[in-house]
């Protein structure tokens, strides 16, 4: 049985607090003997085989260039035990600092690429820059993951989804349905 919703309008500004497509990620990057990492929320999976990412990286972000000239990066899944340090690591600009060393996160070598991953985070996903031709236009990234890793426990982590003006949600519990799944169709 159906339900109707009642709804009010919105400022379309706004639609991404409702429609963000993931989990907040710290993208971490290596170009000439300089890291960084950067806070992100707009990304996508794009394909399965090969695995393909797609992910806005503004211009203005100090990592663009650096992931721009080194094709490469890590994205690093959080959980809410470093929410603070995902906020912070969004405010403060790696022009000027180094962040693995200014939020105490470890850096370890990752598979597949030299750019460093963040020992703290749930997972990484050691990324290479598989199409470039949407950054000009759209500063839009496509990656393919070259290696990934997760931690052993738990298989589903609570992570953060922001919302907007420094506000996040937090992945809640989980309802499956796998009896009504059909592989191939989701």
């Amino acid at each position: 049985m159906t339900h109707c919703i009642a709804k009010r309008s919105i400022p379309v500004e706004r639609v991404r607090r409702y429609l963000e497509p993931g989990p907040i990620v710290l993208v971490s990057s290596r170009w000439q003997d300089k890291t960084n990492i950067m806070t992100m929320g707009w990304h996508t999976v794009m394909e399965f085989s090969p695995s393909l990412l797609g992910c806005v990286i503004a211009a203005g972000n100090h990592s663009f260039e650096m992931i721009r000239q080194s094709r490469e990066c890590v994205v690093n899944l959080p959980t809410t035990h470093l929410t603070d340090t995902v906020v912070k690591i969004g405010n403060t600009s790696g022009a000027d600092t180094d962040k693995f060393t200014a939020f105490e996160l470890t850096p370890l070598p990752a598979d597949g690429v030299d750019a460093p991953l963040i020992a703290e985070c749930y997972g990484n996903f050691a990324c290479r820059l598989y199409d470039d031709a949407l950054i000009d236009k759209y500063n839009f990234f496509i990656f393919e993951v070259v290696s990934a890793q997760v931690a052993t426990r738990p298989d589903l982590p609570e992570t953060l989804h922001y919302t907007g003006d420094g506000v996040f949600t937090v992945s809640g519990k989980t309802i499956s349905r796998r009896h009504l799944f059909r592989p191939g169709m989701l």
